[in-house]
């Protein structure tokens, strides 16, 4: 398979029907909501993402197939004093998981982030989402040392 890079621009038509077409499938995923994106969201996320100054996001395109999606937030770290890149959404197309599309776009993203200057790639995976922790591991991700917990405060 031929794969190829591609940053995402919201103001073409393409790429946005794409990511919701992806985005959608990760809801409908066992990994994801286990349901459909609900009626009326895309829009909503669509106009969040052209809104949010810190967002990046990425396509692997294989054969011409749009294949993966990776939802981006900029970061910075102080400690580093240098930005950083947390990936918020990773997702493979079903057809394309096991064919190396995933782990050429994470590879992909390290060398786009590194030549920008980031000092560093976060990503979060679910305890029990064993497929995406060894695609991750092979692309050079592990725990933080020290380890460290992923809180939030649902609002």
């Amino acid at each position: 398979m031929d794969y190829s890079f591609v940053p995402i621009q919201l103001d073409n038509e393409q790429h946005c029907q794409q990511l919701i077409r992806l985005l959608d499938l990760y809801m409908q995923d066992e990994m994801g909501d286990n349901a459909p994106m609900p009626e009326g969201q895309a829009p909503k996320i669509l106009e969040g993402l052209r809104n949010y100054p810190g967002y990046l996001g990425f396509f692997a395109v294989a054969d011409g197939q749009y294949a993966a999606l990776a939802n981006c937030n900029k970061n910075f770290s102080t400690f580093q004093a240098k930005p950083l890149l947390n990936i918020h959404d990773f997702v493979v197309h079903p057809d394309f998981r096991g064919k190396g599309v995933g782990r050429f776009l994470l590879d992909a993203i390290a060398d786009f982030v590194k030549q920008q200057g980031y000092c560093r790639i976060n990503l979060e995976v679910r305890h029990d989402n064993y497929n995406a922790q060894k695609l991750y591991r092979k692309a050079g991700y592990d725990d933080c040392y020290e380890r460290m917990y992923f809180w939030e405060k649902i609002l």
